[in-house]
């Protein structure tokens, strides 16, 4: 059974920095392309970040570009979301994702593979 588990979310005053991590078990997800959705209360799923198999290619979606990066350690089969500069409009839940492909894209239709999430709150 495929497991990506979320952890690193929390509440933070604006301006602040987080880092989510994305823990995958059940398979490897080493030659397959991660990213990081998000989703606040009301509001459809957003792109936030996407990294290829072998994080030779990350893109960001436009409200984060800049402020946030994805990374990944296939070593430790991880994805992580380092978030700078948090805004409250950042405050949503935010989901692991997996393709079946070395390269993804910004689409949730995309990935077969979620997490449960994790919450991050950005005060003001």
């Amino acid at each position: 059974q495929v497991q990506l588990v979320e952890s690193g979310g929390g509440l933070v005053q604006a301006g602040g920095s987080l880092r989510l991590s994305c823990a995958a078990s059940g398979r490897t997800f080493s030659y397959n392309a991660m990213a990081w959705f998000r989703q606040a209360p009301g509001k459809e799923r957003e792109f936030a970040g996407g990294i290829s198999w072998n994080g030779g290619n990350t893109f960001y979606g436009d409200s984060v570009k800049g402020r946030f990066t994805i990374s990944r350690d296939n070593a430790k089969n991880t994805v992580y979301l380092q978030m700078n500069r948090l805004k409250p409009e950042d405050t949503a839940v935010y989901y692991c994702a997996a393709t079946n492909s070395r390269f993804g894209g910004t689409r949730p239709g995309g990935y077969p593979y979620w997490g449960q999430g994790t919450q991050v709150t950005v005060s003001s």
